[in-house]
Formats: structure tokens, C-alpha cells, sequence
């Protein structure tokens, strides 16, 4: 029993990081129809702004224990990815909409330029960030320790979640954004400026990718491909959700999470990969179009 139920936790846990990974293809794939074969590599990026911050600021806010540094490097990696991600879209993915088998290219091509970015300027070797004093240990919850990194990502993603619904459905910029990804021609015609629409929605789906990589580098260490081992897993969560729902995200990453850890308790972590990957094909041969489905007239 006890073994079935730390299995359970860590299902969840990996649902929130695959969820934490697949919140910015979310936009860019799920509402722009962009195919973001770079989203592994913005997730990189975030990932070694958290480094460069480590190393240039804990010092001044009180070292690497206190962990200051790493509140501020979330926000950082959020704001510096969401620059890149905004540049990328304004001098190249623009230009390729319509085209889904162009932008898999093209960004796929850009994955490799910053790949190797991060190699010429941090050099091969993986690199290793210093968690803060704070997430260490665990929470003793009977039967079980739960970590205090994996308690901490799964906060990170329920105040990441709330934070999206309410830009959303609560905002100007998000009503606009709905509305253009709903209905472009209608929306321009109503006096909203797609353009700057599309731009702030990519550059907002490359600022969670940066966040989730600031988060991964509580879990290992970072390296120029860290992005690549998760990028088909956050396209199977964005695919099985249904592309557009923020809810079928959601499930879709705690069932993919949960179902990967309960069989991997049972096989191997390869065998449970790969069983996961076909239920997952299976199931959108029953139902193409996800877990939740967009109403549209």
C-alpha cells in the first residue's frame, strides 16, 4: 500500500511538470496552430537564466541558501524567454502561418542555433544549479516523505494555472487574445490589432516554457538538449487535452503522469513510456479531437 501510494504522489508530481512543460505549447501549438519544434529550447533557456542569475546575483541577496535569487530567476526566465519568444515571432514565425510544415522546420532550425548558443557561450558539460536550503528535505505525511522540490512545483503550477484562467477570462489582452485565435477576420475587422496579438500570445507561451525550465533545474542538471527529452511529451499532453482547452491540458497531463508511474511500478520506465504512447494513440483513434473538445457555431 505504501509503495502504491508514493507511486500516486509521484504520478502527480509528474503530471505537474509535464503540465509545468506543456502550459506554453499550449499557445503556440494548441491556439496559434504554430508547430513550436523550439519549445524544448526555450525551456533550455530558462533553465540557464537560472544558472547566470546563481551566479551573478545570490551573492548579493544572500546567498545561494537563502534563495532569494531563485524567486526573482522565475520572473527573470519568464521575461527574457517571453522577449526571445516575441523576436522569433515577429521576424519569422509571422511569416509561416498557414504553413505548419514550414514552422516545424523553421523552428526546428532555430532549436538547433540556440543549442548551440548555449554550448559556444556555457560549453558542453552539463552545469548544475544549487537549490535553495528551503526545498530540502520533505514533508513527513505519515507513510510517506514528499519532497519539498516536488510540493514546491506543484504549487508552482496551481498559481501558474490560476494565473492563466484569470488572464483569460478577466482580462482585456485576454478576451482579445480568444478572440483573435477564434476568429481573426471578425476581431481585426472589430478593431483589434492581430499582429500584436499573435506576438504577446507566442512570447507569452515561450515565457512558461522558460519557468518550466527554471523549475527543471531542481529536479538534475542542465545541459544544451535539456529541453529535447521533454518536447514529445509536451506535445502528447497537448494533443491529448485537445488542442486550445487549457482543462484538457490539464487532465491530460495528470493522466499521462499518473498512468507512466503506476505502470512503471509494475515494468520498467521504457516499457511504461512506450504503453503510455500507444493507449495515447489508441485513444485518439476513438476520440481525434481530445479529451475536451471546442464548442464552435
Amino acid at each position: 500500500m505504501v509503495g502504491w501510494l508514493a507511486q500516486g504522489f509521484n504520478g502527480i508530481s509528474l503530471g505537474s511538470i509535464l503540465l509545468m512543460i506543456s502550459l506554453g505549447l499550449a499557445f503556440s501549438f494548441g491556439l496559434m496552430k504554430v508547430i513550436n519544434m523550439a519549445h524544448g529550447e526555450f525551456i533550455m533557456v530558462g533553465a540557464y537564466v537560472t544558472y547566470v542569475f546563481q551566479n551573478t546575483f545570490a551573492d548579493m541577496l544572500g546567498g545561494v541558501e537563502l534563495g532569494l535569487w531563485f524567486i526573482l530567476a522565475i520572473f527573470a526566465a519568464f521575461i527574457f524567454t517571453g522577449i526571445l519568444g516575441i523576436i522569433l515571432e515577429i521576424g519569422l514565425i509571422r511569416y509561416l502561418y498557414g504553413r505548419p510544415l514550414d514552422t516545424l522546420l523553421a523552428t526546428f532550425g532555430v532549436g538547433l542555433v540556440l543549442q548551440q548558443a548555449a554550448r559556444s557561450i556555457f560549453g558542453a558539460p552539463n552545469v548544475q544549479v544549487v537549490s535553495p536550503s528551503w526545498l530540502s528535505g520533505g514533508l513527513n505525511a505519515g507513510l510517506l516523505i514528499l519532497p519539498y522540490k516536488r510540493l514546491f512545483i506543484i504549487a508552482l503550477v496551481i498559481v501558474l494555472i490560476w494565473a492563466i484562467y484569470v488572464y483569460l477570462n478577466r482580462t482585456a489582452a485576454g478576451r482579445r487574445l480568444r478572440a483573435v485565435m477564434q476568429n481573426r477576420e471578425m476581431a481585426s475587422a472589430l478593431g483589434v490589432r492581430s499582429r500584436r496579438v499573435d506576438a504577446l500570445t507566442f512570447g507569452l507561451g515561450a515565457g512558461l516554457a522558460g519557468i518550466a525550465g527554471c523549475v527543471l533545474t531542481l529536479i538534475g542538471p542542465i545541459g544544451p538538449t535539456l529541453g529535447t527529452n521533454y518536447i514529445v511529451d509536451a506535445f502528447m499532453v497537448v494533443v491529448l487535452g485537445g488542442t486550445g482547452s487549457l482543462l484538457g491540458t490539464i487532465m491530460a497531463a495528470l493522466i499521462i503522469g499518473v498512468f507512466n508511474s503506476v505502470i512503471e511500478f509494475s515494468t520498467t520506465a521504457t516499457v511504461a513510456k512506450a504503453l503510455v504512447f500507444v493507449m495515447i494513440v489508441a485513444f485518439l483513434q476513438w476520440r481525434p479531437t481530445g479529451l475536451v473538445a471546442q464548442r464552435s457555431r
